[in-house]
């Protein structure tokens, strides 16, 4: 039975969140029976050429007005302006109306934030692109927003990372519509993993902003990022602040939002994924330098940290030569 997957597009929307799944559900065809075949549809919140925020020109088949039958996936693209902007009540309107006759709906990248001003997140468990979560947050304070997976499903609402993690949604839902083997006959012709390793916490800086750069806070956060392979421990940091043990800690938590174990650990993966990076030093060498205590320990902490090991992320990261 022909499933229809319909996307919305805005001006301003990143091309590649609506190429990129699309292309998926379009190969998905090649291995599918014509009666199963997916019907994509591309919904337009405006009339005529959209243009997306790289230059490229796309048509979309129907304005948003008008696409009134219940689709069984729909989904919203995102774009760098996404965050800022609202498309007003009678478009939020229709969305909530899609969504509710859908029997799926979703986000790609940002697109959570239309989802949000629609009143669809309520309550719910999603994910956004790591740089927009905070800011997603604050919008829609009873959502939960998971900042490190790349796709979310919470009942019929998925939503995913940023652009290229619309893909990895995309073999996601296609897996569960027709199994395994058709997602990673399709994976394999787009030349990309059926489940990628870690989540968005690779990409993303571990770091907190500092401080405000005239408190003792700020202070101490220079000097651990001066003095990764220290002690670094309350006693030694709280020296450097020049307070008491207790009340470091208690400041430092307020003004940071983080504990001081927890910003030094975060400043110690940082500096070893620049490592990692930038150079072919052993593992030893990069847990020495950056704090940890040998090899396996920083072994350990990434794959807490980041769900990958630190060999798999010098793969995945290190710049060529």
């Amino acid at each position: 039975m022909h499933k229809t997957v319909a996307i919305l597009i805005f001006p301003g929307v990143q091309s590649l969140d609506v190429t990129g799944p699309m292309d998926v559900f379009c190969e998905a065809n090649r291995f599918l029976a014509p009666a199963d075949h997916y019907q994509l549809e591309v919904i337009g919140q405006v009339q005529g050429n959209i243009a997306c925020s790289n230059g490229l020109s796309l048509q979309a088949h129907i304005h948003y007005s008008d696409a009134l039958q219940a689709y069984d996936l729909l989904l919203v693209a995102g774009g760098p302006q996404l965050p800022f902007e609202d498309f007003g009540p009678a478009f939020n309107q229709w969305l909530q109306g899609a969504s509710a006759r859908a029997r799926r709906f979703g986000s790609i990248c940002n697109g959570a934030f239309m989802l949000a001003r629609a009143g669809l997140l309520e309550g719910r468990t999603v994910t956004t692109h790591w740089g927009d979560a905070a800011d997603l947050a604050r919008l829609c304070p009873s959502t939960q927003v998971d900042a490190d997976r790349l796709y979310v499903q919470d009942a019929n609402l998925y939503t995913s990372a940023g652009v290229t993690a619309g893909i990895d949604l995309s073999l996601y839902l296609l897996a569960q519509d027709h199994g395994p083997e058709v997602a990673l006959s399709v994976a394999k012709r787009l030349v990309v993993f059926t489940q990628r390793s870690g989540g968005q916490s690779q990409f993303s800086p571990f770091l907190t902003p500092h401080a405000e750069s005239s408190s003792a806070v700020a202070q101490v956060q220079l000097y651990v990022l001066a003095n990764l392979t220290g002690d670094l421990g309350i006693a030694d940091l709280a020296r450097a602040a020049n307070m008491s043990a207790r009340n470091f800690s208690r400041v430092f938590a307020r003004e940071a939002r983080i504990t001081p174990a927890e910003f030094v650990e975060r400043a110690r993966v940082d500096a070893a994924r620049v490592m990692l990076e930038s150079s072919s030093a052993p593992l030893k060498t990069v847990a020495y330098q950056c704090g940890f205590r040998d090899a396996q320990h920083l072994r350990s902490v990434f794959n807490r940290r980041l769900g990958v090991t630190p060999q798999q992320f010098r793969l995945n990261f290190a710049a060529p030569v």
